[in-house]
């Protein structure tokens, strides 16, 4: 039975119909005409209809009533986040691994509850604890509702509490975080799991108060901010994107060094035998890599090179006549993947892999190209002011009495360099594979990035070196969680920004509401992108009404 629509000359009429079948086939029987649809609008008797017949119906009486707001709403909650990352939270094992580590220690508060209420507030809204603790109030989170802000602070200094010190060079120490970090690896592993390849990099992070007690150091910034303290954070990820583990160093600890420590960490904490290291060319050295090559069992690296303060490089490999190898073409559109060509250079028994993006290499000749009318222009008005830019000082030179001038064999120099980028490996793949596994570790370079920019892992503002630890850590495992969600949409084929997917999931509400006596409660509209989401975590929505006991 619906309503239909009748015209009749100038007019509609409003009519109730049903279907009826007669044989094989179904017509339309007229109910009731019920007048001149205009008429009805006009007068108010189609409103005073349908409401008169929402009283036989109590679920569409209490959303009209609520839309017109006329029912005593009592409590407004957001669902969304919880409903996503709780069941990624269980699936994942978390909560079953920490309940593992807490098993000889015993708290008068729900530790777990603690951490995971953490971690979705870093997920959406970052920000220190005593913000978390304020955020919660506005949301549906199960058994945080006693949480105060010092269980949060006991639940950090937990998962940062120090087991073990560590030898130098980095001055990092074990501690409950990395008993996480095993476990949780070891559930996802079997007898075909094998981490061969491990992206790496680092980042640093600087605080607002003392930086601890140790771990805030000055040191080599890569935020920009000489003055204040900091530490540096490790990130390693597997080849399919999803952190392995995080590191933590005093802020003065260069690059260079952590590498190896964290390798050979690695291998005895997740038992892997066969690793191959990707790495940027900030992170290695010579030293390391021969490091590297004499250890038992050797380990295997793909990591880039500087093109030009090696000579080696810059000379013997650049300037070699191998053929280039065209991995992938030109692009026909614009979402099409970027065109790389790969050659394969060895310099007595070390070898060397050369990729070049056509693309880069235009783009690399046209910015030099500006720089230079650029520079010439001005150097006609004086030159004083353009010795404090980088990108132009590299192609002046001093002449004559002091003044400088274009360096035209310096120009000439940087056109090698257009587009190309340079790996060393020790590696058994092809040089094909070995460039596109590299182009891979912007995997881990964006997820530095989710760390520092969307989760806002910094400031921090904690005194103590285990809460400092704990707090990071709580950004890895929201990472977990996001990295996840991330696989199951890809995997589902829903395709939405991240950005996108929690603003919907935030949209999501819950409206505890009175109605003749009775408590209800109402669930607000889905967008597509909160949609998206519970999908992919195989969540089911709530009921757009239902009453309470």
């Amino acid at each position: 039975m619906f309503f239909r629509t009748k015209p009749a000359g100038s007019y509609r009429y409003l009519q109730i119909v049903h279907s009826v079948r007669e044989g094989k086939k179904v017509r339309q029987q007229v109910i009731a005409t019920l007048g001149r649809l205009d008429l009805l609008e006009a007068s108010g008797q189609l409103e005073r209809l349908m409401r008169s017949g929402l009283r036989h119906c109590e679920s569409f009486a209490v959303i009209d009533a609520h839309a017109a707001g006329e029912i005593q709403p009592v409590a407004i909650r957001r669902i969304g986040p919880d409903l996503v990352f709780a069941r990624l939270w269980k699936e994942s094992g978390i909560p079953e691994v920490l309940r593992s580590v807490l098993k000889a220690r015993q708290y008068e508060f729900d530790v777990e509850r603690a951490i995971y209420l953490t971690v979705l507030h870093r997920l959406f809204a970052s920000g220190s604890d005593r913000a978390a603790e304020r955020w919660r109030e506005d949301y549906l989170i199960p058994g945080t509702e006693g949480l105060e802000l010092h269980h949060l602070y006991r639940a950090m200094a937990f998962l940062g509490d120090a087991i073990e010190e560590l030898q130098k060079p980095t001055g990092a120490v074990r501690c409950n975080k990395d008993l996480i970090e095993e476990a949780l690896f070891e559930r996802r592993r079997d007898l075909f799991t094998e981490v061969e390849l491990v992206f790496f990099d680092t980042t640093s992070l600087y605080f607002e108060g003392r930086g601890g007690e140790s771990i805030g150091q000055r040191g080599h910034t890569k935020d920009h901010r000489p003055d204040l303290k900091q530490m540096i954070v490790g990130m390693a990820v597997d080849v399919e994107g999803r952190p392995i583990c995080c590191e933590m160093w005093p802020g003065n600890t260069a690059d260079v060094t952590t590498l190896l420590p964290v390798v050979k960490r690695m291998r005895e904490r997740f038992r892997i035998r066969e690793i191959t290291v990707v790495a940027d060319r900030g992170m290695v050295s010579q030293a390391t890599l021969e490091a590297f090559e004499n250890s038992d069992p050797a380990v295997r690296y793909i990591v880039g090179v500087r093109m030009r303060r090696q000579k080696e490089v810059s000379i013997s490999v650049l300037g070699s006549r191998a053929r280039w190898f065209e991995s992938v073409p030109e692009r026909s559109k614009a979402k099409d993947p970027a065109p790389l060509k790969v050659k394969e250079v060895w310099v007595e028994d070390r070898r060397y892999v050369v990729c070049l993006n056509e693309e880069e290499r235009r783009k690399d000749a046209h910015d030099r190209e500006a720089i230079v009318a650029h520079l010439k222009e001005q150097l006609r008005n004086g030159d004083k002011s353009l010795v404090g830019n980088k990108g132009y000082r590299r192609y002046l030179k001093v002449e004559g009495s002091g003044h400088f001038v274009i360096d035209e064999k310096q120009v000439k120099a940087e056109e090698r360099y257009d587009g190309i980028w340079v790996l060393r490996t020790n590696t058994v793949y092809n040089a094909e594979t070995v460039a596109h596994v590299y182009k891979a570790l912007w995997t881990v370079e964006d997820i530095i990035r989710t760390a520092k920019s969307i989760l806002e892992t910094r400031p921090i503002y904690h005194k103590c070196n285990e809460t400092i630890r704990g707090h990071v850590f709580c950004s890895f495992l929201a990472l977990l969680l996001k990295t996840e969600l991330e696989r199951r949409m890809k995997f589902a084929d829903l395709q939405c920004e991240w950005a996108q997917v929690l603003r919907g999931l935030e949209a999501l509400q819950q409206v505890e509401a009175i109605f003749e006596n009775k408590r209800f409660l109402l669930r607000s509209q889905l967008n597509g992108e909160a949609s998206a989401a519970l999908r992919a975590a195989g969540v089911a929505a709530p009921p757009t009404l239902r009453e309470l006991p």
